[in-house]
């Protein structure tokens, strides 16, 4: 009888018993226990890496692969939200424990944006209607005047006091000191804050007479504003000549007969008391509306006021 693949052995091939699990007992010959301990057949060799073959023939890995798979089916299979209340109980913990590092940075972020940014503002007084009513509340950018100089015809945030200027607040302590007092309704004693227009630039002499306001001797165009112009009557009490000190900006109200500004108890605004420049009513919602400058220049009025040796040469001979 011939022999199989590489046995030269004359004895019979040896039956060896193996238990796998869940699959009782299987038998395996001596030609397929040789494949376990190295030493492959031809019938082994013939049939390497072939796991499915036609007529459901059995080789050495096809019986490890059912071995693996029944090992493997008998494990346990974790549970379908077996942990869910525990899962759900851990991302509550979580969520609390964190709460409070995310109020406080939500609070240091709009205490910055507050500070150096943007703020919002309340009218309370008619002073600059018909452009800004009572209960109005104006966006002021206060980055506005950081990398440019304040424009003739903005409405602008000033900080006063009673009885003269507001002692500026540059450094950044100060500047967040007062932003948290004021959020607390603490505010300087005296020390209030205004919203008027720009009206007269530094170097400039302002003059009133019959409601007209006049600029170097050139009355000031009431048409440059679109949203509604200037409040102002005839027997308005006349002001000035006065000359606006350098670094300083003429204040009035559009609504000039009612309107404390620049011309009675104000007086002219340092720049360094300028807390920013109202860009945008953003409430109440029907209200909403940019705040644009007005193109004076369109209306031939400079905007700026002209240089001394501007003037001399235009008023020689």
């Amino acid at each position: 009888m011939a022999c199989r693949g590489v046995s030269h052995d004359d004895q019979p091939a040896v039956r060896r018993t193996r238990a796998f699990p869940g699959r009782g007992v299987s038998h395996v010959d001596a030609d397929q226990a040789g494949v376990a301990h190295g030493v492959p057949s031809a019938q082994a060799t013939a049939g390497a890496g072939t796991l499915d073959e036609p007529g459901g023939a059995s080789h050495p890995q096809g019986a490890l692969a059912d071995a693996a798979g029944d090992g493997a089916a008998s494990e346990p299979e974790p549970s379908d939200g077996g942990d869910d209340g525990g899962g759900r109980r851990r991302g509550l913990g979580s969520f609390l424990a964190e709460l409070p590092i995310l109020v406080v940075v939500a609070f240091v972020l709009a205490l910055l944006l507050k500070t150096f940014i943007a703020q919002a503002f309340y009218i309370p007084s008619e002073s600059m209607v018909p452009t800004l009513e009572v209960g109005d509340r104006v966006l002021v950018n206060k980055l506005a005047h950081e990398f440019r100089d304040p424009e003739r015809g903005e409405i602008v945030v000033f900080t006063q006091e009673d009885g003269g200027p507001a002692a500026p607040s540059d450094g950044i302590l100060e500047r967040l000191q007062d932003t948290i007092t004021s959020g607390f309704g603490v505010v300087p004693e005296g020390e209030k804050d205004f919203i008027k227009r720009i009206v007269g630039m530094p170097g400039e002499t302002i003059e009133m007479r019959d409601g007209v306001v006049y600029i170097d001797g050139d009355p000031l165009p009431e048409d440059a504003i679109d949203d509604g112009g200037y409040l102002s009557e005839p027997d308005m009490v006349d002001f000035g000549p006065e000359e606006v000190p350098e670094g300083e900006y003429f204040m009035m109200g559009d609504n000039r007969p009612n309107s404390s500004d620049s011309r009675a108890l104000l007086d002219t605004i340092s720049e360094e008391n300028l807390v920013g420049r109202a860009f945008v009513v953003i409430w109440p919602g029907s209200r909403l509306s940019t705040l644009e400058i007005p193109d004076y220049a369109a209306d031939g009025f400079l905007s700026e006021p002209a240089s001394p040796s501007a003037q001399g040469a235009e008023g020689g001979p």
